[in-house]
Formats: C-alpha cells, sequence, structure tokens
C-alpha cells in the first residue's frame, strides 16, 4: 500500500535545512544592525557612509533594522518553520513515551549493552516481590506482565524530557511574541496605538520638565501622562577636557506635584546604565547638550529669613530683583572645550561701588554689601538627553530566556530512563536479569544502573 504524500508546502516549512538558512540570515542581519547604528538622524548616515549608501539603509529600514517589515517576516517565516518542525515531530515523541514496553521480548534484555544476571534463592514469586519492592523503594514504580517463562517488570523515568527541545522551541517563539508586543511598528501600524509600544528621545534642560517625547524615525510627539523634570545635570570631564562622567537629577511629576519612586525618594540620580523606570517607561542617561546661559540662585540671608532667586541669565545680560534692590550680570567666562570653568561676576545693591569677582562654576561665593549678606551660584546650564522606551514585551522575553535555560538544562543534562528486569528459573533457581537503557547521557545512567543493581545484590546477601 503506497503512503499518501506530503503537502510540499507543510514539508517545506517543516524542513530543518530552512531552520538553519532563517538562523544564518537573522543572525547575519542582527550583526549588520549591530555595526550600522540605530535610530540615528539621517544626516549622519549620509556623513558617514555617503548619499548612495545611507539611501540604500533608509530604503531598507537597516536603520531601524529590528523593526523593519523584512525582520519582522523572516522572525514571522522563522516561528512559523518551529512551529511546524514541532508539531511533525512531537506526534512520535508522544508515541516513544506512550509504547508499551512490557511487549519487549525477554530474550532481548541479553542482547542490551546494560544487563546484569542475579540468582537468588526461593521462590519465583517471592523473588518478584522482592524486585518489585526493591525498585519501588528506589524509585522505580513497576509495572508487570506474565510472559511465558517468567513475569517480566518494567519501569521508566524522565520520559517527559524528550519534550526539552519543544520547550526550547516554545520559548523561542515566546521571546520572538515579546519582541513584536514590544515593537513600535507594531504599536503604530498593527495596534494603531503609538503609545502602546515606543522609543524616543527628549532633550530636557535644567530646571524645565516636559510630559511628551518624541519618536525615533517617524518624529511623532508621544505623550507620556505624567511630566519628568531636570532639576540638576553635572559632568565631570578629564584633563584633555573630554567628558569623563555625567548625572541627572530628575524628578516624575504627577499633577504637578512629585511622585515618590522606588526607594521613596522624590529624585533620582539617572546616570548610564542606571536607569528610572515608570509605569513601563524607561528613560536612560543618553547625552547631554550644553548652554551658553547660566542658572542663578541668589539668597539675601538679611534678619536670618532667607529671599531666594532662581533665574537663567546669559552672558552680558543684567538681571534686576526689585524686591530686593540688587542687580546682577555675567560679564566674562572662561571655558574649556564645551565647558565654562569660571565666571566674571557684576553684582551691586546700588549702594557704593559693585563687587566685580571671579566665580568657579557651581560654587558658591558669601557677597558682602552695605544692605547686607549675600549668597550667589552660578552654574552652566546644560540639558539632559534622554533616552526614552516602552516595551510591553519585555517581561514575555525574561519569560521566554527562563524556559530557554530550562529547556536547554532538561535537553543536555536529563535523559528518559528505562528499567526492566525479568523473573525467571535458571536449573531450578529464580533468576533475575536486570537491563536498562537511555536515550542521552549513557554513562550517567551507566552508573546509576551499576548502584541499582549492586544495591539489590547487597540487600539480597547475593
Amino acid at each position: 500500500m503506497a503512503t499518501k504524500s506530503k503537502n510540499p508546502v507543510w514539508v517545506f516549512f517543516a524542513s530543518v535545512k530552512l531552520a538553519l538558512f532563517l538562523l544564518i540570515t537573522l543572525a547575519s542581519t542582527s550583526i549588520i544592525g549591530t555595526v550600522i547604528q540605530q535610530n540615528q538622524p539621517a544626516g549622519q548616515y549620509v556623513q558617514q557612509y555617503g548619499e548612495n549608501m545611507a539611501g540604500l539603509i533608509q530604503m531598507l529600514s537597516i536603520d531601524d533594522m529590528y523593526n523593519s517589515w523584512w525582520f519582522l517576516a523572516l522572525l514571522g517565516i522563522f516561528s512559523l518553520n518551529l512551529i511546524i518542525c514541532s508539531l511533525e515531530r512531537i506526534p512520535n515523541v508522544i508515541r516513544i513515551i506512550r509504547k508499551d514496553n512490557l511487549t519487549t521480548n525477554p530474550e532481548r534484555l541479553h542482547k542490551m549493552r546494560l544487563h546484569k544476571s542475579i540468582q537468588l534463592s526461593g521462590s519465583p514469586a517471592a523473588a518478584q516481590q522482592a524486585v518489585t519492592d526493591y525498585l519501588a523503594g528506589c524509585g522505580w514504580k513497576t509495572k508487570s506482565r506474565d510472559k511465558e517463562n517468567g513475569p517480566l517488570l518494567f519501569s521508566q523515568k524522565g520520559g517527559w524530557t524528550r519534550f526539552g527541545v519543544y520547550i526550547v522551541h516554545v520559548s523561542i517563539l515566546t521571546i520572538l511574541l515579546g519582541a513584536v508586543i514590544g515593537s513600535s511598528n507594531f504599536a503604530q501600524k498593527v495596534l494603531h496605538k503609538p503609545d502602546f509600544a515606543f522609543k524616543g528621545s527628549i532633550m530636557v534642560p535644567e530646571s524645565q520638565e516636559t510630559d511628551f517625547i518624541f519618536a525615533f524615525q517617524s518624529g511623532d510627539k508621544i505623550d507620556l501622562g505624567f511630566t519628568i523634570r531636570c532639576n540638576y545635570f553635572t559632568i565631570e570631564y578629564y584633563d584633555n577636557g573630554m567628558p569623563k562622567t555625567y548625572l541627572s537629577k530628575v524628578s516624575v511629576l504627577e499633577d504637578g506635584r512629585p511622585v515618590p519612586l522606588k526607594n521613596g525618594e522624590t529624585v533620582h540620580n539617572l546616570e548610564v546604565n542606571r536607569p528610572l523606570t515608570y509605569k513601563g517607561i524607561t528613560f536612560y542617561q543618553s547625552s547631554y547638550q550644553p548652554y551658553s546661559d547660566f542658572l542663578v540662585n541668589i539668597t539675601n540671608t538679611n534678619s536670618g529669613e532667607g529671599h531666594t532667586h532662581n533665574s537663567i541669565i546669559s552672558e552680558g545680560k543684567q538681571i534686576e530683583f526689585a524686591d530686593d534692590n540688587i542687580s546682577f550680570g555675567i560679564i566674562n567666562q572662561e571655558t574649556r572645550g564645551e565647558a565654562v570653568q569660571r565666571v566674571k561676576i557684576w553684582f551691586t545693591d546700588n549702594q557704593g561701588d559693585p563687587s566685580i569677582f571671579w566665580l568657579n562654576n557651581d560654587q558658591e561665593a558669601v557677597i558682602e554689601r552695605p544692605s547686607g549678606e549675600y549668597t550667589l551660584r552660578v552654574k552652566q546650564l546644560y540639558a539632559t538627553g534622554l533616552q526614552v522606551t516602552k516595551d510591553p514585551g519585555v517581561w514575555w522575553v525574561y519569560t521566554g530566556c527562563g524556559m530557554m535555560l530550562f529547556g536547554l538544562f532538561v535537553a543536555f543534562f536529563m535523559s528518559h530512563r528505562k528499567i526492566w528486569a525479568h523473573v525467571y528459573e535458571d536449573d531450578g533457581q529464580p533468576t533475575v536479569i536486570f537491563a536498562g537503557s537511555a536515550n542521552k547521557n549513557k554513562v550517567g545512567f551507566e552508573k546509576i544502573f551499576t548502584a541499582l543493581v549492586d544495591g539489590f545484590k547487597e540487600s539480597k546477601k547475593v
């Protein structure tokens, strides 16, 4: 009888060759996506690769490759291949696990690589009971069936471990599902909800706040649903003027009030590799922007009552605080690279000659004037550059990674183990032959089998 031919489409997607081709293709394109910086301005690609190559990068969406239609299509085909490969092979695994191993011919046990015969005293029934009780005591619950020359016992462990590779398959599908759920293209083009998943950025000057960001590529404005405020920004430089480390102190505001974060504080130190996550939205410290303006803090300490003024001022401009009758300006500055080192201050309370002095950036000075004492701090104004992401698929990815580790452990370190014991009479004396097999880790199973048989011999003092 001729076997029914399979659907060629099914055969194609069940092919291991297709899986290998897709894996190599995905790995190769991922390398490209790593080498070519993602989500950069179009001008940067033109400057770095030239107009023709930059045009090709834009046309193939290589600048946002992991959200591109063709990369997502590759993932879809790979997912379909995994599903069909699993569906093709799982029925055979189920048949192996459910196989009636008591149909095994007892003569076959003598031909197995692992087998050992032991002669016992007493009756065959007593020998069968002794073997059954011993294996049960060792965690091997047996089933038995009478054969022509004596009962055959069988027990198995770890049949489910044959599904280890399919646990890995499911884990990969879970990770891919998480990647799709967290894709901004999926949010925009499928769900039509750009705020469901996005990647973007924003520049927030010190003392300023924002409740939106701009999405990468599209440049669309996306509302956060709350406000992020940059309270303070500081940067350290190497001796050659290159930036060393930088930090932003940020707060989250709801209805105009700071929200306590994880540690109970309302201010978070945002550093590189120390992001802030709030309501599923994560803020990363990614860049900064120095300005030619300055943050000014002046406190009148007269009569023990602090009277503070905060403002932003540019060099060469004068500001006045009428309630304290004082005027202030920055008349010069010294810089190193992009960083202001110190500024020259002009300060007066309209009584006597003005105070003129140099002050280091972001340091406090005490000014004695006829009208009283003032403290002054002047700091170069910076904007903190934040990369902002919302990825609702991240927990799917984490779950998939955990499943993959478990599946790999099962696939490589656990096995389906089988034990047979046949009790028969040899020259009128009860004899039992033990035999065993495992689909993996045969060396390890041999140790288990030897210890099991030796333990039985010791228990019967054979």
